[in-house]
C-alpha cells in the first residue's frame, strides 16, 4: 500500500522519478523510488522521513494503517483536469478520508455504507431522473419543501461531503471509498471556489450520479440526466406550479429573485427548470437569456453569498463535530483534536470553550 501513496503524492507534487530523486539530493535513486512505488523495497525510516518533507504530506498518510483506497473516482470535466491536479486533490481526499474515519472509529461509530435508499434505478429518457428524484424525496420524508441544507441532508444519510478548492475547470467529483472497515462508502468532493448556488447544484447532481443506473443512457445522456433530477429534488414540480402557476407567459426580474433565494438555487438554473417542467416554453425560455437573464450564465443575480462570504454557508460540520464531542468526553486530548482539525493547539482550546471570536477557521 505505501508504494500507491508514495505515487500518488509525487504526482501531487509534481516530480518525476528523477525529479524526486533530485529533490531529495541524491539520498536515494530513481530506481529506488521506481522499486518503492511498485512494493518491491520498503524504504526505511529515515528514507520516509526525507520523503515526507519532499513531499509535503505525513508520516500517517504515507504508512496508512486503515488501507484507504480511492476508487471510482469521476472527475466531472476530467479532460480540463491535469494529473497532477487529480493527484493533488485524491491526495487531499485521502487524508481527510482517514481522519474522519478515524474520529469514527473513537466515537465507536464505524463508517458503513450510506443509508442507500433504493437500488440504482434504470432510466431510458433524461425526463425519466424527475420520477427518482420524486420517489428519493418520499422515501426520505421530505415532503415537497425546499431544501434548505443540501450539505447537511447528504451528511445526515450517510454520504461524506468534502469541500476544498478544486481546479477552477471542475466543480466537483464522486468517488468510493475503500478500507480495511468500509466498502464502497460514497464521498462527494464539491469546489470551495464555486457560488453557494452552484455548489448545492454539484451536491445535487453527483447525488443522481449514485442514484441513476447508467446502462442505457450515452454519456451526455448521464449528465443531463444528472442535471435533471438536480432540479428536480431542489425544485420539485408541484412545490414549484402551486408557487409560479401552471403556465406563464412572462415572469418579471422581482419575482424570479424571489424564487431562486426560496429553492437555493441559480438564477439561470430556476429558469431551465421553469421550462423542464412546462411552465414556460422554449421560446419564453430564449427571450428570458437574451433579455433579464442575458447575464445568469455567468453571473450569478443577487447570489446568496458574497464573494467575502464564499464558502461560509452550507459547511460540512459533521467530521469538525464529531472531533468536538470525542474532545468533550475526554477521548482524545487536545493536542489530537488539533492534528484531526489540521488546527493549533490554541485554536481548538478557544473554540471548545467558546473564546474564540474568529469565524474564518476551517478544517481540511
Amino acid at each position: 500500500m505505501i508504494g500507491s501513496r508514495i505515487k500518488l503524492a509525487r504526482k501531487k507534487a509534481g516530480y518525476s522519478l528523477r525529479g524526486l530523486a533530485d529533490a531529495l539530493q541524491g539520498k536515494i535513486s530513481a530506481q529506488a523510488i521506481g522499486k518503492y512505488e511498485r512494493d518491491e523495497m520498503t524504504p526505511s525510516s529515515d528514507v520516509l522521513t526525507a520523503l515526507v518533507k519532499a513531499l509535503d504530506v505525513s508520516i500517517n498518510y504515507l504508512l496508512d494503517s486503515q488501507q484507504v483506497e480511492l476508487t471510482s473516482v469521476d472527475f466531472r470535466n476530467k479532460s480540463n483536469t491535469t494529473a497532477k491536479d487529480r493527484a493533488h486533490v485524491e491526495t487531499e481526499v485521502i487524508e481527510w478520508v482517514e481522519r474522519y474515519i478515524e474520529i469514527e472509529k473513537i466515537l465507536e461509530m464505524p463508517s458503513v455504507e450510506w443509508q442507500k435508499p433504493f437500488d440504482r434505478v434504470p432510466i431510458k429518457s433524461v425526463e425519466e431522473a424527475e420520477k427518482i428524484a420524486d420517489d428519493l424525496r418520499q422515501k426520505w420524508n421530505l415532503g415537497t419543501d425546499p431544501i434548505p441544507n443540501m450539505t447537511e441532508l447528504l451528511e445526515e444519510k450517510g454520504l461524506k461531503v468534502f469541500v476544498i478548492k478544486l481546479p477552477q475547470s471542475v466543480s466537483g467529483f464522486t468517488c468510493l471509498v475503500q478500507g480495511s472497515s468500509i466498502k464502497n462508502l460514497p464521498v462527494i468532493v464539491v469546489n470551495e471556489r464555486f457560488s453557494l448556488e452552484r455548489r448545492r447544484l454539484t451536491l445535487a447532481h453527483e447525488l443522481g450520479h449514485r442514484l441513476i443506473d447508467p446502462e442505457y443512457l450515452s454519456p451526455k445522456e448521464v449528465e443531463s440526466a444528472s442535471n435533471r433530477f438536480a432540479g428536480a429534488f431542489k425544485a420539485p414540480k408541484s412545490h414549484l406550479k402551486n408557487e409560479v402557476g401552471s403556465l406563464r407567459h412572462s415572469i418579471g426580474y422581482r419575482e424570479l429573485i424571489y424564487l431562486k433565494q426560496m429553492y437555493r438555487i441559480s438564477g439561470a438554473a430556476l429558469l431551465v427548470r421553469l421550462k423542464n417542467i412546462g411552465i414556460i416554453s422554449d421560446a419564453n425560455l430564449t427571450y428570458a437569456f437574451q433579455t433579464v437573464a442575458r447575464t445568469w450564465r455567468s453571473t450569478e443575480p443577487e447570489p446568496l453569498e458574497t464573494e467575502e462570504q464564499r464558502g461560509s454557508q452550507e459547511k460540512p460540520c459533521r467530521f469538525e463535530r464529531l472531533c468536538y464531542r470525542a474532545l468533550s468526553e475526554d477521548l482524545i486530548s487536545i493536542a489530537k483534536a488539533a492534528e484531526l482539525l489540521r488546527r493549533s493547539v490554541d485554536e481548538v482550546q478557544a473554540e471548545l470553550k467558546g473564546e474564540s471570536q474568529s469565524k474564518d477557521a476551517s478544517y481540511y
